[in-house]
């Protein structure tokens, strides 16, 4: 009854790209049509400010001339210092040269991945952002994108999320998770009121070399086929942990995941499921 009182009110849905994949964003309840079209501009705002690979962004502006003052910037830089401390560093901003050889490779641009794993130093004071090196924020931008779209579809009277490329924000009914293999049969459907993000390295591949790597093991490629993780937090944390549960082997993703107040995990690995503890809580039964 109170679903379809919302949408009697009002039901929008925009689609558009958003960091290179596909972003939907849903709203119903009053005023609908105003809080998506206002959620897709916060989203394409920031993502001008934080998308390394466009010239004109904050951040490439950061990492072309080691300075930049601007309040997001900061604020994933404080908070990937945050997960590069709690994972030992497999999490690292400081690899933005990695991530721009790895990209240039994984788009045919050049002919090997990236030889070496080199890290400067990135600092904060306030909103200003220095560096001795090139940052990689695209293991945070996602996921603080959707939540501050998310945030801007709040009002009296009104509900909706924002999906971007496997990253949502707390999902307003249930959700399906993809299966890595191509099957049209989901892995679970997830009813939660947590945020959601899944990665692994079924996305985007070349020559057996995806988006996920691991600089304290100088290795490239996710370990496992997927990772889903349900954050509390927010989607920021949510798309973090689950490129960092990507990258390290299993016994380690399964004790990191179960240590990690409000995480909970599902990772498939060799064609088998494993969930941490509470994950089964989230699951529609």
């Amino acid at each position: 009854m109170i679903s379809s009182a919302y949408e009697r009110l009002g039901d929008a849905r925009r689609e558009f790209r958003c960091c290179d994949t596909a972003f939907v964003v849903r709203a119903t309840g009053v005023r609908a049509d105003t809080a998506a079209c206002r959620a897709r501009r916060t989203a394409e705002t920031l993502e001008a400010q934080l998308n390394a690979f466009d010239d004109a962004s904050a951040v490439a502006r950061l990492n072309r001339t080691g300075e930049v003052t601007n309040e997001h910037v900061a604020r994933l830089v404080r908070r990937g210092h945050e997960y590069r401390d709690r994972t030992d560093g497999v999490f690292d901003i400081r690899q933005g040269r990695t991530e721009h050889a790895l990209k240039e490779f994984l788009r045919g641009e050049t002919d090997a991945p990236p030889g070496a794993f080199e890290a400067g130093e990135v600092r904060t004071d306030g909103d200003r952002v220095t560096a001795d090196a090139a940052v990689d924020l695209n293991g945070l931008a996602k996921g603080y994108i959707v939540d501050r779209a998310a945030a801007s579809l709040a009002g009296p009277g009104r509900r909706g999320f924002v999906s971007g490329g496997g990253d949502m924000s707390p999902p307003t009914g249930p959700i399906a998770v993809e299966s890595p293999y191509g099957d049209e049969t989901p892995l679970k459907v997830l009813d939660t009121d947590w945020n959601v993000a899944t990665s692994g390295g079924y996305r985007r591949t070349r020559a057996g070399v995806d988006h996920v790597y691991d600089p304290t093991a100088e290795r490239f490629g996710a370990r496992h086929e997927s990772v889903t993780v349900v954050a509390r937090r927010d989607c920021t944390e949510a798309d973090a942990l689950a490129t960092t549960l990507a990258a390290l082997p299993l016994d380690d993703v399964l004790a990191l995941a179960e240590d990690w107040g409000g995480l909970e995990a599902l990772l498939v690995h060799g064609g088998v499921f494993h969930t941490t503890t509470g994950f089964d809580a989230h699951v529609r039964n």
